[in-house]
């Protein structure tokens, strides 16, 4: 049995181990973060009962624990994560991967996420694959390896969900969806809202409506595109293919189409943005005409962006709360984790509109 002596030091010290230099210090002098063995060296116990303390798995004497925490707190000891995770197959970290940070709709979607995380004692891990599907799925995989406790995404190919469903990884999509019968996600109803945004251009007395869409292949699109037509359809407006307009992903791309769309003979009255980054490309483009918003061409836009408010005259625009879009699906995700065998959920969020000056009737 190993001797045991009480010392100057408050606490008993193993006197088999060498404490000559500090737990923090290599043999050159060179400063390092501390171990868990520098902790088990520097509390006098071993390396098994100094993890149980710091973990809180496991039975340690109440003293020994105080010990070993207070020595680990001196040292500014902190636990490996991932290899706490690694073993046991447990994490507290949240994968979180979104399109694109300099859009300020992912901005506000990770900063809901994280919020709602540190609330519940979770921290995230956050990458913006930029529209990549190919560095999406590089980093689902990434925290597939990491054992990532659930993953938040907003999928730009179905590819990444599958693969993290076929992981048996817990899944909320939000914003698009690609698999609302097999995994968990968090919306609001694009369709309605798109709807009922061309609706507000139509009892304005508009008539030709035109509609600057990013895509019409994902759920997001393909639901603001079906809104803007289902509302011509019922006020009896014969749909025109060439003012559903592809205006791209980027600003600059957007503000060409747009361009090309209000130079023509026959240009629209009023164009509804189906996202931010295309109503800034529009108000460029009107800009670049010398054209006035409302007097000649009233527009409208998905994703209320601050901008759009500080502009003169502000932008009529569908506001979602995008922040609470992100708690909600930590929410979904927590749900999930506490009830795995429950069927898939689609949360919808609530959204409206905001009119502001820059709608108005159309020119006689």
């Amino acid at each position: 049995m190993r001797r045991i002596e009480t010392t100057t030091d408050p606490y008993p010290v193993d006197r088999s181990v060498n404490r000559s230099a500090p737990p923090s210090t290599t043999p050159a002098g060179i400063r390092r973060r501390a171990t868990l063995k520098d902790v088990a060296q520097a509390a006098g116990v071993s390396l098994s009962t100094t993890s149980r303390a710091l973990s809180g798995e496991g039975y340690v004497a109440p003293a020994v624990r105080d010990r070993v925490r207070e020595v680990a707190d001196r040292l500014g000891y902190v636990p490996h994560a991932m290899a706490r995770s690694l073993r046991s197959q447990v994490s507290r970290s949240i994968g979180v991967l979104v399109s694109d940070l300099r859009n300020s709709f992912y901005a506000d979607l990770a900063a809901g996420i994280a919020g709602r995380a540190r609330d519940v004692g979770y921290t995230m891990t956050l990458v913006d694959d930029q529209g990549s599907a190919e560095d999406e799925l590089s980093a689902a995989r990434a925290f597939v390896s990491t054992r990532a406790a659930g993953v938040i995404v907003t999928p730009v190919s179905a590819e990444v969900s599958a693969y993290l469903l076929a992981q048996h990884v817990p899944l909320v999509e939000v914003d698009r969806q690609f698999f609302p019968d097999r995994c968990d996600a968090v919306v609001i109803d694009n369709q309605r809202m798109a709807a009922e945004l061309t609706e507000h251009l139509l009892a304005l007395g508009h008539r030709r409506i035109a509609m600057l869409i990013d895509e019409t292949e994902w759920t997001t699109g393909a639901a603001r595109s079906a809104g803007y037509r289902e509302a011509l359809a019922v006020a009896g407006v014969p749909p025109d293919p060439e003012l559903l307009v592809a205006a791209g992903w980027e600003v600059d791309g957007a503000r060409r189409s747009a361009v090309e769309l209000l130079a023509t003979r026959h240009r629209p009255t009023a164009i509804l943005a189906a996202n931010n980054v295309l109503a800034e490309g529009l108000w460029r483009a009107v800009s670049d005409l010398g054209l006035r918003v409302p007097t000649d061409v009233s527009i409208a836009s998905f994703d209320d962006a601050r901008w759009m408010s500080m502009v003169s005259p502000g932008v009529t625009a569908v506001a979602q709360d995008v922040v609470a879009l992100g708690a909600a699906a930590v929410d979904r995700l927590l749900a999930r984790f506490a009830t795995p065998d429950e069927r898939p959920r689609t949360v919808t969020l609530a959204a409206q509109i905001l009119p502001r000056a820059s709608t108005a009737a159309p020119p006689a």
